[in-house]
């Protein structure tokens, strides 16, 4: 579904990303993991067309897709969830939602989507007419995806979606990740929690200082030297 192919990422003279190159395929959950400042969100920034490569090939679809602009990229079928949320605090968990669905193409089918998103998140609905300010941390994540999924996306793209949350809603959240994924969406996922990432993913990616050092199963890479010893502290 998505392939990568040896592209560079700079940010004036600093160098983000630095020939990485993988292949996501459908269906699946692909993890990128690693530290703060490894350039995973630069990864996705690039697919979703918020900043280009210097080099290389980002395709989705068989079409070559890095140098469209980003509004392009939702039309093909991605949406991005980026970390930190990005939500319209003085607006109702409602009109965030809707604002997932703003092209023509997806408001004909958005009120099917918004009945199945909550299904998926009932807290939702339940805080539809609610500002979104005063909603938990817990709360405003599974809003922001619920949000990427409106758009009626087959690539979903996660940044940090467990960051700055309660370790008992983390996993409501990896669990949420997983039946999304079992929905039929396929989804790239950025995390900083290793483990957590791995454990429900198909394949992922080992990133350090801009580059990939491991690549492989998920199963494979939980159970390696350099996860259990960089990451786990095993």
């Amino acid at each position: 579904m998505l392939v990568i192919r040896d592209i560079t990422v700079k940010y004036g003279e600093l160098v983000a990303v630095q020939g990485i190159s993988f292949s996501v395929e459908q269906g699946e959950i692909y993890s990128i993991v690693g530290s703060n400042a490894a350039g995973k969100s630069t990864i996705l920034k690039a697919i979703s067309c918020m900043v280009h490569p210097i080099s290389g090939t980002i395709e989705f679809e068989g079409k070559r897709i890095d140098q469209l602009h980003s509004h392009q990229i939702v039309g093909l079928g991605i949406a991005h969830v980026p970390e930190g949320r990005r939500l319209f605090s003085r607006l109702t968990v409602l009109d965030n939602l809707m604002l997932g669905a703003y092209t023509k193409v997806i408001q004909e089918g958005r009120e099917k989507m918004l009945q199945l998103i909550y299904e998926l998140f009932p807290v939702l609905e339940e805080r539809k007419e609610q500002r979104v300010g005063t909603l938990s941390g817990g709360e405003q994540q599974m809003l922001a995806i619920g949000r990427g999924l409106m758009s009626q996306p087959s690539l979903l793209l996660l940044d940090e979606p467990s960051l700055g949350i309660m370790p008992v809603l983390r996993e409501k959240i990896f669990t949420i990740i997983k039946k999304v994924n079992e929905g039929g969406v396929t989804i790239l996922l950025v995390e900083q929690d290793v483990q957590e990432a791995l454990e429900i993913s198909d394949h992922g990616a080992i990133i350090q200082t801009g580059q990939i050092v491991a690549e492989g199963e998920a199963r494979d890479l939980l159970s390696s030297d350099l996860v259990r010893s960089a990451y786990l502290g095993l």
